[in-house]
């Protein structure tokens, strides 16, 4: 994966497949400790010891369609090549948290990438579950909760396609905001 937002879409989607009902997504941008800060957790089925022990083994996975599970194992070299690294924790029962640290201004940090798309997209795909994304850059913020959305949306689906393009384009805007200013 080329960019983060990428891994952050794969993130959720595990979160999702594992039955999340809710998932924040938490990204600090931190100039004066160059760091680049991404945190998802969830509160899916979470995972057993046995299978926290080898989801960074990129030869493991749980999933059906292909035997390797690539993304966590990526994503954690990602964050080391810049400096960084990565933690995962779980519980069976009450869900998963991944802490991923980059140098941000390190030449090899991953750019951020298409972060109102992947929002977008997780929308689109999964109207019913909480999502709630925090974004900080310096002392500047923007925050995007679906469960704010939704009561404002009243009785429009979330998923729906002029909600989807104005919420794209809300992200777009948002952070395009936090980010000028920092």
């Amino acid at each position: 994966m080329l960019e983060l937002a990428l891994h952050i879409l794969d993130i959720t989607e595990n979160s999702t497949r594992a039955g999340a009902r809710r998932i924040d997504m938490n990204l600090e941008e931190n100039h004066e400790a160059d760091l680049l800060t991404l945190e998802i957790s969830d509160d899916g089925a979470g995972m057993d010891p046995e299978t926290l022990s080898k989801a960074l083994d990129p030869f493991y996975t749980t999933k059906k369609v292909r035997r390797v599970g690539l993304g966590l194992p990526m994503l954690a070299q990602a964050a080391e090549r810049t400096g960084g690294g990565l933690t995962l924790t779980s519980e069976p029962g009450r869900g998963t948290r991944l802490k991923v640290t980059f140098g941000l201004s390190h030449l090899d940090r991953q750019p951020l990438g298409d972060l109102p798309g992947v929002i977008t997209t997780l929308l689109a795909g999964n109207p019913d579950i909480e999502f709630n994304y925090h974004h900080r850059c310096g002392d500047r913020v923007f925050a995007l909760k679906t469960e704010d959305l939704k009561r404002e949306l009243e009785d429009v689906p979330i998923n729906h396609i002029e909600v989807l393009k104005y919420i794209r384009q809300y992200v777009k805007d948002g952070l395009q905001d936090i980010v000028s200013e920092a």
